[in-house]
């Protein structure tokens, strides 16, 4: 079955809920990816932000292969080897309390509300509940979280909404603080905006935002479910800033292709939660942990986050030089290995050329390319992206 046939039958048996492109990939070899007629793709999407140690990487393959000869899955009604272990180098490496486990970034950044909500219901009172989040943020598609998610293209057909969420200007700490009531209990950010358009936040944005917090009694919540573990070039992207959340939440590039998402809070939060409070069926099992554990390990036993630093430097020296050479290039932004190239051109047709070139990419908004190498990237696989993108450039 080529391509062809398998879009028509995917027509035919799939909800219509994606913009798919009509390709279908059935194998991958590190930052490379070939569809079902045999055509060679370099992916610089990563199955957006997942794959970041590329594809058939033995340090995944191995620990998963291992683990499904063992056991699976066996439920959170018992201690998970696995799990704890993960659970250790997430909490030591960001020097909080204790992580809860699920599938994926939606259900940790739900975990996240509902922590927060909790813990300050019980020291504030039942008054303490609505959450302020940011324009152009992205936080999931489950009704809390696109109530959450500060884009009203994700939210239209799909009321009514859950109350107790609240909109501030991304940067603009004036703007957030007017936002500010006596019922507000948290405030949740991405240290870089994913789906908004890689936005980074600026320094004294998040700094001001954490003595607002400090000042005023409210849970700080980091969603880092695509800035996260590893992509800025730190493991978690508030360690660029010098601040420390309450709460962070993951997803993606944990699992490295596996579906499982994290919340890890303080001790203190964290204490917000009893038994009972929360759950996840299939979250943390043997499996998913197996995979984490492997992918935490590798990126700390092979300094990637030294090569996410290096290569993304180097990355975005190349595209500075086409936006020299190409007007409609309006900037270059991100950190570590999530880039977004902003256009004043149709980024559409960059990415439909680029795909005929052999160069996966994603396009927001209809101008900004999205940008996303696997964290195994070399210069020569940077080179390769870049001179494709300079004949599709050449093009418009």
């Amino acid at each position: 079955m080529g391509n062809a046939e398998i879009v028509d039958a995917g027509n035919k048996y799939v909800m219509n809920t994606y913009l798919r492109l009509p390709v279908a990939f059935v194998k991958g070899e590190g930052s490379y990816l070939w569809d079902d007629d045999g055509k060679k793709y370099l992916d610089f999407l990563s199955g957006l932000a997942v794959n970041c140690l590329g594809y058939n990487h033995p340090a995944i393959v191995n620990a998963v292969c291992r683990q499904v000869q063992k056991v699976m899955h066996t439920s959170n009604l018992y201690w998970i080897k696995e799990q704890v272990e993960i659970a250790r180098l997430l909490v030591e490496q960001s020097g909080l309390g204790k992580a809860f486990f699920c599938n994926s970034g939606a259900e940790a950044n739900e975990s996240a509300i509902k922590l927060a909500r909790k813990y300050a219901k019980k020291k504030w009172g039942d008054h303490k509940h609505e959450i302020i989040t940011f324009s152009n943020s992205f936080h999931g598609r489950t009704l809390a979280t696109v109530t959450a998610t500060g884009q009203t293209k994700y939210q239209k057909g799909f009321d009514p909404l859950p109350a107790g969420f609240k909109y501030a200007e991304f940067n603009n700490l004036e703007d957030l603080e007017s936002k500010i009531t006596g019922n507000t209990c948290a405030i949740m950010l991405e240290a870089v905006q994913g789906e908004g358009g890689i936005n980074p936040a600026t320094p004294q944005f998040v700094e001001g935002i954490e003595k607002l917090c400090r000042d005023r009694g409210l849970v700080l919540i980091f969603d880092e479910v695509q800035c996260g573990m590893g992509r800025t070039g730190k493991m978690f992207a508030f360690q660029n800033y010098r601040i420390k959340p309450d709460i962070i939440t993951l997803a993606k590039s944990l699992g490295g292709g596996f579906p499982i998402g994290a919340m890890v809070a303080t001790d203190e939060l964290s204490a917000g939660f009893g038994p009972g409070d929360h759950a996840s069926t299939f979250g943390g099992n043997q499996t998913a942990c197996a995979a984490a554990v492997a992918v935490v390990k590798y990126i700390l036993d092979n300094n990637l986050l030294g090569n996410i630093i290096n290569m993304g430097e180097y990355f975005k020296g190349k595209l500075e030089e086409l936006k020299d050479r190409y007007p409609f290039v309006k900037e270059v932004r991100g950190l570590g290995l999530m880039v977004g190239v902003e256009l004043e051109a149709d980024g559409n047709k960059v990415l439909e050329e680029c795909m005929k070139e052999g160069l996966i990419l994603n396009c927001i908004g209809g101008k900004i390319l999205r940008i996303l190498p696997p964290y195994i990237v070399t210069e020569n696989e940077i080179d390769e992206a870049v001179q494709i993108l300079d004949r599709v450039f050449a093009k418009i």
